[in-house]
């Protein structure tokens, strides 16, 4: 007797589907840690993993210089993240809203924000604007792009996490006399965000990466500051292996705050 659909989809996988996930899972880490040795001799004979490529790193001035950038990364990426959250709910309420004089501006925000490239929006902020007179800092040159192409995004994010509530919360609430404003703020929204943590989460690690394009602003972030130190060392390999390491270390204490903001509150 076939199994329903709905249980080969959602189901427990069999006995058979496990075995054969194990043997694939190995499989696949084996053709990962060939390639990671491969990729390792290749450095090797590049000369790249000598010691006199890495020594700087005991210098205490090193770390002091890419914890600077690090700092100015995450000072970016910060305010980036907060006017991208709160901007994309004002873009979420406004597409959200009866009017058209409302409603159809807001879209035409959101999709124009989310096919504009973040590049050329910096390229706008660095060149555009300093010839009609605004002048902004190398922070905000950087900073504010980012915001503005993540928080149209970010509304599409909460649009889903509203459209997936119930619709019975919403005629709940409002048979209860709540405004829709409060509906929405006080029963749909705060509901909505438990579905799209994780979609957040990963915008938010996207924000941190697109500070790499500081270099356009010469913005002191720590790409910026990982690329002095491989012009005055010529250590290329050892360098970006850090930084890697560093961008890996930040993305994961992102995801791990997630998780506790994802948890159910009692």
């Amino acid at each position: 007797m076939s199994r329903p659909l709905e249980d080969i989809l959602f189901g427990a996988p069999s006995p058979q589907a496990q075995t054969v996930a194990r043997v694939v899972s190995a499989i696949a880490a084996a053709v990962l840690l060939l390639l990671a040795a491969g990729i390792v001799l290749r450095f090797h004979s590049a000369g790249q993993l000598e010691a006199r490529f890495w020594e700087f790193f005991a210098w205490p001035t090193t770390w002091t210089f890419l914890a600077t950038g690090l700092l100015g990364t995450l000072a970016s990426a910060a305010m980036a993240g907060i006017i991208a959250l709160a901007l994309g709910l004002v873009l979420l309420v406004g597409r959200l809203a009866r009017p058209r004089l409302v409603r159809w501006p807001s879209i035409a925000v959101i999709e124009f924000l989310r096919g504009t490239p973040t590049l050329l929006l910096i390229y706008v902020c660095f060149l555009v604007l300093p010839s009609i007179g605004i002048k902004l800092s190398t922070y905000w040159m950087l900073t504010l792009p980012i915001g503005l192409s993540t928080a149209a995004v970010v509304a599409e994010v909460y649009r889903a996490g509203v459209l997936a509530v119930p619709r019975g919360q919403t005629n709940a609430a409002r048979s209860l006399g709540m405004t829709e404003a409060q509906v929405f703020f006080f029963v749909v929204f705060p509901q909505a965000l438990r579905y799209i943590v994780p979609a957040l989460v990963a915008q938010l690690v996207i924000v941190v990466k697109d500070t790499t394009f500081g270099y356009v602003v010469t913005y002191g972030e720590l790409m910026q500051n990982a690329k002095v130190l491989i012009a005055n060392y010529h250590s290329l390999v050892p360098v970006y292996l850090v930084v890697a390491a560093l961008y890996c270390l930040v993305n994961y204490a992102i995801s791990r705050a997630s998780k506790r903001l994802g948890r159910p509150m009692h």
